[in-house]
């Protein structure tokens, strides 16, 4: 009977970690080959976009809004719940289009939407590109890294 070998990617570094620190990489028959994928957003963002973002979220008139698993991911000194904590507006948002109705809310104020993800967070970040657009919002923009 043939042998057959079988390739498994993880995609999160989480994941990885988690593998390597309970052993579980050597648990596996030798016929599975672990492969170390892309990363997900929060482990592969580089520290200095989150510097900048935390730079971003510490101007007054600005209102910094990101999706909840990127508020604990460290900067070079902080992390954008520190942030929040010394005093920036930083709001965790479930949806780029939360973000764009702060930006109604709050037209004194600018609104930036930090667009980190994968291509799965990329079409409701593009749909509110267009709805800012078509609606005339000009105190909405994005802080990207996809």
């Amino acid at each position: 009977m043939a042998r057959h070998s079988w390739a498994l990617m993880e995609v999160c570094g989480g994941q990885t970690h988690s593998i390597v620190k309970f052993g579980i990489d050597q648990l596996l028959p030798k016929s599975i080959e672990l492969i170390h994928g892309p990363g997900c957003p929060v482990c592969v963002t580089p520290i200095e976009l989150i510097d900048k973002a935390l730079a971003l979220a510490a101007r007054r008139e600005v209102i910094f809004c990101s999706f909840g698993d990127m508020l604990r991911v460290p900067g070079s000194r902080k992390d954008l719940l520190a942030a929040k904590a010394e005093g920036a507006d930083v709001r965790m948002v479930y949806s780029p289009l939360d973000a764009l109705k702060i930006a109604k809310e709050n037209p004194g104020k600018h609104i930036v939407f930090f667009a980190v993800g994968f291509e799965t967070t990329a079409p409701a970040t593009a749909l509110t590109v267009y709805e800012a657009a078509r609606e005339g919002i000009e105190n909405f923009s994005l802080w990207f890294h996809m």
